[in-house]
């Protein structure tokens, strides 16, 4: 992973929360809120929450009494999710570096993280950090994207800025999002971490859209896809995003789209 993979920054959250998030995130975040608010937890620690929609579904679902920390790396992202926080139910909202948790040992039930271990530098010691703040026999649930090729919109636009810089592709999608799905990898990561036990659901679904165009910006300019293609050249974001549209039209259709999602649901238990 490279330092610019974790740049969420400028118009990038605006065009992530109103393209990208509706487009793929959603549905991740509904079963990933289902599964944390069925432990019932009292206090519960959201890592890398992006521009926040896990906690405007999963807040909703909570008892007022439960005490919910929304953390980010990113303080772009982190004020975004806040101001787009509905029903705030007393959320707390702390910038924080998943591999330096500033928390006490041993004080939450849940820690929950959509789609945000990938990006740790470090995932063992980042899996550490979570150990040490959870109680005994708490449990961390996250998830992550599996193979590239499974999911097919950010295949496609990955493949079309190769076309446009063959001699160094733009690798973001691949690279970090997608980056890290060996199961037999990530069960490694958690018991070097110390979890007791692990365990890993294989998910698919549809992400849809109203036109081809919408998945071409999601992935184009509300991820660091952008960043990558502006410093190869920046006269070409346009043209590129243009040229995504048209390969998602011409296989999927000029109308409403959908295309194949895959990720991975991990449910890690704390050592007692």
């Amino acid at each position: 992973m490279r330092k610019t993979d974790k740049e969420f920054t400028g118009s990038i959250p605006e065009f992530y929360d109103t393209y990208l998030v509706p487009l793929i995130f959603t549905a991740c975040a509904e079963d990933l809120a289902k599964r944390v608010a069925a432990r019932a937890p009292a206090f519960v620690l959201e890592i890398a929450a992006g521009s926040g929609v896990v906690p405007r579904v999963l807040a909703p679902m909570l008892p007022a009494e439960t005490r919910y920390v929304v953390t980010d790396l990113n303080p772009a992202m982190l004020d975004h999710a806040k101001q787009r926080q509905s029903k705030p139910n007393d959320l707390e909202w702390q910038q924080a570096d998943a591999l330096d948790l500033p928390f006490e040992d041993d004080c939450f039930d849940v820690v929950h993280c959509q789609h945000g271990a990938m990006f740790f530098p470090d995932r063992v010691a980042g899996y550490l950090q979570v150990q040490r703040v959870l109680k005994p026999g708490g449990y961390f649930v996250f998830n992550v994207w599996d193979q590239i090729r499974d999911n097919e919109f950010a295949n496609l636009v990955t493949e079309v800025a190769a076309e446009f810089f063959a001699q160094d592709p733009p690798r973001f999608l691949a690279r970090t999002p997608h980056g890290y799905h060996d199961t037999a990898q990530i069960r490694s990561d958690l018991r070097a971490a110390g979890f007791s036990s692990v365990e890993i659901e294989t998910c698919t679904d549809v992400s849809r859209a109203p036109s081809p165009r919408h998945p071409a910006i999601a992935y184009c300019q509300g991820t660091p896809l952008r960043a990558e293609i502006v410093s190869r050249d920046a006269g070409l974001l346009d043209q590129i995003t243009d040229r995504a549209a048209q390969v998602i039209a011409d296989r999927f259709g000029d109308g409403p789209v959908q295309g194949k999602i895959q990720f991975h649901v991990i449910t890690a238990t704390a050592a007692v």
